[in-house]
């Protein structure tokens, strides 16, 4: 059975339609979300991770439909979910940064214990576990974030421009560890960065305008491209001849390269 399995899902911000029955099916190992500022990967997280309860079409996430409540309330205690800008209160170390995570996750004081040690030596973090959050470098607050997704074994990990402001060294880093991670968790990875999905990603979704435009493996979106294609590496030349109608159009859903726009 597929982690999750979306079937013509509809999602709105007030009045305006952002996804427009969108369908896909997640597996195992890390799924690359690709899509221009605007195609609405946010909105498709949130409701992924139960935030927002879909407005139509059936969506299964670890066998719970996200259509009812009591569904979403099964998938919210199973899931973990670490947006672009998590909060944390700076004086916490980070082992009370996540033994707070695991207190609200409804964890008994034992196995939050176990599970908060468990989480800070998987992401690599024991040397750390007394230093305050406020403290950590833009690195090892990722880790701290990945550590607080993990902490109450979640069956579906999904990560939200996980890389954005990363030095190459510490993102080189971070990949490792969610290469690692999705032996054994399966991954969803939102991200701008065609190079995060080359290094981490066995499949790939590109989302443009509400709609699903590609789903298969990074060497498929590839080869969609040619050496004439604006990019600088072959799956960056394979998403923008994907998305751009010819060469004097927008592609669909905005342009790609402008990173300053907010995404819905």
């Amino acid at each position: 059975m597929a982690t999750a399995h979306i079937r013509g899902l509809v999602q709105k911000r007030g009045n305006r339609t952002v996804l427009h029955g969108v369908s896909f099916a997640l597996d195992s190992g890390v799924t690359g979300l690709l899509g221009p500022n605007g195609a609405g990967k946010t909105t498709l997280l949130e409701t992924l991770v139960t935030l927002l309860p879909p407005a139509d079409g059936d969506v299964t996430v670890l066998g719970e439909e996200l259509g009812s409540p009591a569904g979403r309330k099964e998938v919210r205690a199973r899931i973990g979910f670490l947006p672009q800008r998590f909060g944390y209160h700076p004086g916490f170390t980070v082992t009370e940064f996540l033994s707070y995570v695991a207190w609200t996750k409804g964890m008994a004081r034992a196995r939050a214990q176990t599970a908060v040690d468990d989480a800070v030596k998987l992401v690599d973090l024991e040397e750390r576990a007394d230093t305050r959050m406020r403290k950590l470098s833009g690195g090892m607050l990722q880790r701290a974030g990945i550590a607080a997704a993990l902490v109450h074994g979640p069956e579906l990990l999904v990560l939200d421009e996980p890389t954005v402001g990363l030095d190459p060294r510490q993102r080189a880093e971070f990949r490792a560890l969610v290469r690692r991670l999705a032996e054994t968790t399966p991954v969803l990875l939102s991200t701008h960065l065609t190079d995060d999905v080359a290094a981490m990603c066995g499949s790939v979704l590109v989302l443009a305008e509400g709609n699903i435009a590609f789903q298969g493996t990074p060497q498929a979106l590839e080869d969609i491209g040619s050496a004439e294609d604006l990019g600088d590496n072959a799956l960056e030349r394979g998403y923008n001849a994907l998305l751009y109608r010819d060469s004097a159009s927008q592609p669909l859903g905005g342009d790609p390269l402008k990173s300053s726009e907010s995404d819905s």
